[in-house]
């Protein structure tokens, strides 16, 4: 399971996207270069492609609490959330631009993805410039989108060290 939705991650195309009924197509091959791998990955096992149709995706989280992946499908300005059994379906819109400040830029959506010790999603927003978190009742709360005064520019990717302070990028 968890090796599925790291590469239906990594291996999001351009097709249209996938029902939850159509067997998955395989593609590739996986080299093992250490034996060590294959204590993460049994021997046998294939490369599976979940869902197709994203222009450009990126900071897969898996959220335990429902058992489903969500990922940015950034140019689209949507969160989507991949669930076995069920397939695709849109989880978040818009995710990281919601109109303010005026944004002119082709990444408008969501990029990095992370849950915090409660479980709550906290997001890198492009397009508004800002870290946001989606607390328990839905309701969004911006942890950050200014430092030293100055807006942030394109917060990019996010981790929570173990003693919950939160870093990220911002290129």
């Amino acid at each position: 399971m968890a090796m599925r939705w790291l590469l239906m991650a990594l291996l999001v195309g351009s097709a249209p996207w996938a029902c939850a009924d159509d067997p998955p197509k395989t593609i590739g091959f996986i080299e093992r270069l250490d034996p060590a791998f294959d204590s993460l990955v049994p021997a046998g096992a294939k490369i599976e492609v979940l869902a197709s149709g994203f222009e450009w995706s990126e900071g897969p989280v898996w959220v335990p609490r429902g058992s489903f992946l969500l990922f940015s499908d950034i140019p689209r300005n949507r969160i989507v959330k991949w669930k076995e059994g069920e397939g695709i379906s849109v989880f978040m819109e818009p995710s990281g631009y919601t109109g303010k400040p005026r944004f002119s830029g082709s990444e408008p959506g969501t990029n990095g993805l992370t849950l915090d010790r409660e479980g709550r999603l906290v997001m890198c927003c492009h397009g508004d410039r800002a870290i946001k978190r989606v607390e328990k009742d839905g309701s969004i709360t911006v942890l950050v989108d200014r430092y030293q005064g100055k807006r942030l520019n394109s917060p990019n990717d996010l981790v929570y060290h173990s003693n919950g302070d939160l870093y990220f990028t911002d290129p």
